[in-house]
């Protein structure tokens, strides 16, 4: 990490994984976006399902750009939630008919169609690529850390005995 806070790509593999990333997290974000006005007809006038795919995307967005300006731990961090939680939201709302929760609506859809699906790979992948990311920095820091002296290596100088 260098003074102002970058971090830089110790390796390809590491440039790889945060554009892979990114990816997945524009990607989600896009189909979000092409999908919001069409859930949103269920409820035109509370928050329904097309603002929270809205939402959703917005942040997908952010943290893409997030992660691309700064590929930091904490950026591959945030990637691994926000992919993670949206994958989460597909996931349940797929196999489990959960009510409305407060102004929260319904979205129970037991089926899978193309965007459904590419949506729930690329925030699988993003989840994956994400995670391996934030190791990936986390031993790269480690290693380039100074190694801590021990007991066995630190020698203090002898004291002569008075004769």
């Amino acid at each position: 990490m260098n003074r102002a806070g970058w971090v830089k790509p110790a390796n390809s593999a590491h440039a790889v994984l945060r554009l892979a990333t990114a990816a997945a997290l524009i990607i989600d974000a896009v189909i979000h976006l092409q999908l919001a006005s069409d859930y949103q007809l269920a409820a035109p006038g509370g928050i329904g399902q097309g603002n929270l795919f809205r939402l959703e995307a917005v942040l997908a967005l952010a943290t893409a750009g997030y992660l691309i300006l700064r590929g930091s731990r904490a950026a591959f961090a945030a990637a691994a939630v926000v992919a993670a939680s949206a994958l989460a939201a597909v996931l349940l709302y797929r196999y489990v008919d959960v009510p409305a929760i407060g102004p929260i609506p319904s979205m129970y859809e037991p089926l899978w169609f193309t965007k459904k699906t590419i949506t729930a790979l690329a925030e699988a992948a993003g989840t994956l690529t994400a995670v391996a990311g934030f190791a990936t920095i986390h031993r790269t820091i480690r290693n380039t850390r100074a190694p801590v002296p021990t007991a066995t290596a630190v020698t203090t100088p002898r004291r002569r005995a008075h004769r």
